[in-house]
């Protein structure tokens, strides 16, 4: 009888720590997650069809602390206004960023990227050479035609200052989870 309770004993003691494990691996991925992280929610069709409005993103705060925002890294930036936008990097510091016949250009070359991310039909400020400072970034919306970004006066270069992060995961809609390229 003593053998079957001590049994008993160890499936219980078996049973609380996977418990307990389970619950520390949850609550150590909610602190990375939201510690490190911000959660943000897509306003606007700029980053259509990648990013739609109301889609909730996780940023992350920390990446940008230890390297620089690389071409075509999803960010957030505030601007001047103190509002949040959600762009695509395709200028670096010390770039020329042009913006011709429907196509970017950097340095004088053509941009050479996947999904249309190489075209813009509207030039805005790019319609002439746009060199980039050595703190400045040139940022567009996905969605070329409906977004305001650096080709535009009220956003313009933006300074790596006023980059806040970088978007890795989409959270919603549940369907679309997964990383943001």
């Amino acid at each position: 009888m003593e053998f079957y309770h001590v049994d008993e004993t160890n499936t219980l003691r078996r049973a609380v720590s996977w418990v307990v494990d389970i619950v520390v691996v949850i609550s150590l991925a909610w602190f990375a997650a939201y510690g490190f992280g911000t959660q943000i929610r897509i306003a606007g069709q700029s980053m259509m069809p990648g990013l739609e409005g109301d889609d909730v993103v996780l940023m992350d705060r920390l990446t940008y602390d230890f390297t620089e925002p690389a071409r075509f890294d999803v960010v957030v930036f505030q601007r001047e206004d103190r509002k949040s936008n959600v762009k695509r990097v395709i200028g670096l510091p010390g770039e020329v960023v042009q913006i011709k016949d429907g196509f970017i250009y950097i340095d004088g070359e053509r941009l050479e990227a996947d999904n249309g991310l190489d075209q813009a039909v509207l030039a805005g400020l790019a319609e002439n050479p746009v060199t980039l400072g050595e703190d400045e970034y040139f940022l567009l919306g996905d969605n070329r035609d409906g977004s305001e970004d650096s080709r535009f006066i009220n956003i313009g270069n933006v300074k790596r200052e006023q980059i806040q992060g970088k978007i890795w995961l989409r959270l919603l809609p549940l369907i679309h989870i997964g990383f943001v390229e």
